[in-house]
């Protein structure tokens, strides 16, 4: 059926939304989209061709204002708002919005905008397999804590295993079930008052770096999870009471913290989230991450001292011969440059010297020249 426009309301409880308690105005819905869902993409497909009433939108109705709420189709929706009320944008940058551009658009594509197709369940759950399929592993995926987030409210709210919901969606690797973990985790941190993802450091949430995390056996142990992670049945309270420090611990260090003013230390899933995990099963290197917060200082506690010897050589080599590669372009000017070479040349002799040294000792070298 088709249905005007003033008639629909954003979902409060919408996956895509991080920070989302389910209290945020529809502004801040659509100041939550804009950051994270590309909306500029799609204002300025509307405003070139109109509304493309082809796939309809999936509403419920809300019993308390008799307002159609828009379970499927809210990126669409708040592109439509937004042309709709051109206050609406100036209320959008207040809640936390860069500038929005909307685009010119002309009376016909506008009025196409008035009215549009949904497809009325009276449940969330009518709706859930469609919109899971859809977008968890379908053609137009969510990114990975709004796929979470659908998953763990399915799993609760329908009491349907995890197996059952994989199924469903056609997820054979284990994905949900380690997604819906973390957000199990993540809800513990929150309600318990450890750590809540709102004052991570970074715009953007990097979820995939702790469901990612929490499937090594370093990060288990360190966070007393055990095995039973992948469990069908995942609860509220999976990291015992006398590791909850611990999980504030990892949490800050994955995703920083505004309140305290710490950036986050893991930057890149790869291999940063291995780094961090070998350093959380190595006492010493964790001292160190936790007095000093450099994971790169506290990972090198991890190696043996050859190791890191070897890490730095390879490392210097690779730059001297990058260095190498630009003398075409010194025009010997600059005798800063000749001053850093002697230096670097003499370090380098140091070195061999003392390595030349110890070979001796050991009796494997007895003729170095």
């Amino acid at each position: 059926m088709n249905i005007d426009v003033s008639h629909l309301r954003l979902d409060r409880k919408n996956p895509r939304l991080v920070d989302s308690d389910g209290s945020m105005t529809e502004e801040q819905i659509i100041a939550g989209l804009y950051n994270t869902e590309a909306l500029d993409e799609l204002l300025y497909s509307m405003a070139t061709n109109g509304y493309m009433n082809i796939e309809p939108l999936v509403v419920c109705l809300e019993e308390s204002n008799e307002q159609f709420v828009v379970i499927e189709g809210n990126r669409r929706l708040a592109a439509i708002m937004l042309f709709r009320d051109k206050k609406l944008s100036e209320k959008v940058e207040a809640a936390g919005c860069p500038k929005i551009n909307i685009p010119n658009i002309d009376r016909k594509n506008l009025d196409s905008l008035s009215r549009v197709s949904v497809h009325h369940v009276k449940e969330r759950a009518d709706a859930r397999e469609f919109i899971g399929f859809k977008h968890i592993n379908g053609p137009a995926k969510w990114d990975s804590y709004a796929k979470a987030k659908f998953a763990a409210e399915w799993h609760e709210n329908n009491k349907l295993s995890l197996d059952d919901i994989a199924s469903k969606i056609g997820d054979r690797h284990d994905t949900v079930k380690r997604m819906v973990t973390a957000i199990y985790i993540l809800k513990q941190a929150d309600k318990g008052g450890i750590y809540s993802i709102s004052d991570r450091m970074n715009e953007k949430f990097n979820f995939s770096h702790f469901y990612t995390a929490i499937s090594r056996t370093d990060y288990m142990n360190y966070l007393g999870i055990g095995k039973s992670w992948a469990g069908l049945k995942p609860n509220l309270k999976l990291v015992p009471e006398d590791k909850l420090e611990c999980l504030g611990f990892v949490l800050v260090w994955m995703f920083g913290s505004k309140e305290k003013g710490k950036k986050p230390l893991v930057r890149t899933q790869n291999p940063d989230i291995k780094r961090l995990g070998e350093v959380l099963e190595n006492k010493n290197a964790l001292r160190i991450l936790r007095s000093e917060e450099n994971l790169d200082e506290a990972h090198m506690a991890t190696k043996s001292s050859e190791d890191n010897l070897y890490d730095s050589l390879r490392n210097a080599q690779r730059h001297l011969a990058i260095a190498a590669t630009n003398l075409d372009g010194y025009d010997g000017k600059d005798s800063g440059l000749l001053r850093m070479a002697k230096n670097v040349a003499n370090a380098a002799k140091a070195i061999v010297k003392q390595l030349k040294g110890l070979r001796r000792e050991s009796g494997k070298d007895k003729d170095v020249s």
